[in-house]
Formats: structure tokens, C-alpha cells, sequence
């Protein structure tokens, strides 16, 4: 079962977002919070509050299970960070002339899978053999 968090319009640009989320991809979620929590970019509180949300997200999936994150092994299905609209501003500059400054956002999508149990994978090959 997997559960998808989203996250639009973050004021950062996908260039600088990607270096966070380069080191937490198909991570397991304790160690990628740990990891996030002692990185100093500014992208990791927001992709650690996104985690978070996605954590969230599955335990609601299976809640009427009676499952919660705790009991499974979540990892990183899928993470990736898009570039959203683009602000355009103009700043002045020498000689009458205008420069254009770009403020880019970004959409981040997080996708939370919980890990087969180890017991299946050993059944799926015994089958398979």
C-alpha cells in the first residue's frame, strides 16, 4: 500500500530542492526524517514536513486495519521535484535599462510505500523456483 503527499508551490527553485531529496530517495522514513532533520538547506524542513504529511497519509489509508507506520518498515517509494510557475519581476539597472529576475517555485511529490515483509519475499521465490 502506498500513500502520495504533494507539496505546490514552494518558494525554492527545483535545482536547489533536488539536492535535498537526492539524499533521502528510496531511503527507509526513520533514517530520511534523521537525515533531513541535521541537513542545513531550507529545502529539508519542507520536504521533512512533506514526510511527514505522507506518513500521515498512510496510517489514514489503513486506519480501518487498524495498521500504523510504527508496525511497518515505510520507505521511499518515489520522490521528485518539479518546477512550478515562475514569478517574473524586473529590477532597475544602470542606463534606464531593466534586468528580469526569475523567482522559480517548485512541486514536490513524495510517494510512501510500506516494505514487503521478508517472509513473502522468501515464499515469492521458493514459488518462483
Amino acid at each position: 500500500m502506498e500513500a502520495v503527499a504533494k507539496l505546490k508551490n514552494c518558494p525554492m527553485s527545483p535545482r536547489k530542492m533536488r539536492l535535498v531529496i537526492d539524499n533521502i530517495r528510496g531511503k527507509k522514513v526513520d533514517h530520511a526524517l534523521s537525515v533531513l532533520k541535521y541537513t542545513k538547506r531550507e529545502g529539508a524542513t519542507w520536504v521533512e514536513k512533506l514526510l511527514l504529511s505522507a506518513i500521515n497519509n498512510w496510517e489514514q489509508h489503513n486506519s480501518d486495519q487498524g495498521l500504523s507506520a510504527s508496525d511497518f518498515d515505510l520507505f521511499i517509494k518515489e520522490v521528485r521535484a518539479d518546477e512550478g510557475i515562475m514569478l517574473k519581476r524586473f529590477r532597475p539597472a544602470p542606463y534606464g535599462r531593466a534586468h528580469r529576475i526569475r523567482k522559480r517555485r517548485t512541486h514536490v511529490t513524495l510517494v510512501v510505500e510500506n516494505a514487503l515483509p521478508t517472509e513473502s519475499i522468501e515464499n515469492e521465490q521458493v514459488i518462483a523456483e
